[in-house]
């Protein structure tokens, strides 16, 4: 009995989480031309910000960010799952490749805010 109340709980929590959970990951905004936030993140065409993040999302998500310690800022992933590539000025649907080897699709709405280009 303990296992199905269990169970209803947390299909219940899941649920409930869920929609709101896709709702916020999918959220991107451009609070001026060539920049590109999600809710964790801001970057250019140079890549991941500090200061833009801070500017556009406050202090303490700049903060988190610092605490991430080294990493290559020219390569992310942003909350709805586009992938940006600053090297090669292209965002793509994800991050992934398929069996052949070749990324996912341009997705030329991130690619127009950051590299003004689909």
């Amino acid at each position: 009995m303990k296992t199905i109340a269990f169970l209803a709980v947390a299909a219940l929590a899941l649920t409930s989480a869920g929609p709101s959970f896709a709702a916020s990951k999918k959220s991107l905004n451009s609070p001026r031309a060539g920049v590109l936030c999600d809710k964790y993140i801001c970057a250019d065409a140079g890549g991941i910000s500090r200061d833009l993040t801070a500017r556009y999302l406050g202090r303490a998500a700049a903060k988190r960010l610092s605490s991430q310690g080294s990493f290559d800022t020219r390569r992310f992933t942003l909350a709805n799952g586009v992938f940006c590539d600053t090297v090669a000025r292209s965002c793509y649907k994800d991050r992934y490749f398929d069996s052949n080897g070749k990324r996912s699709a341009v997705d030329p709405g991130a690619s127009s805010i950051l590299f003004g280009k689909p």
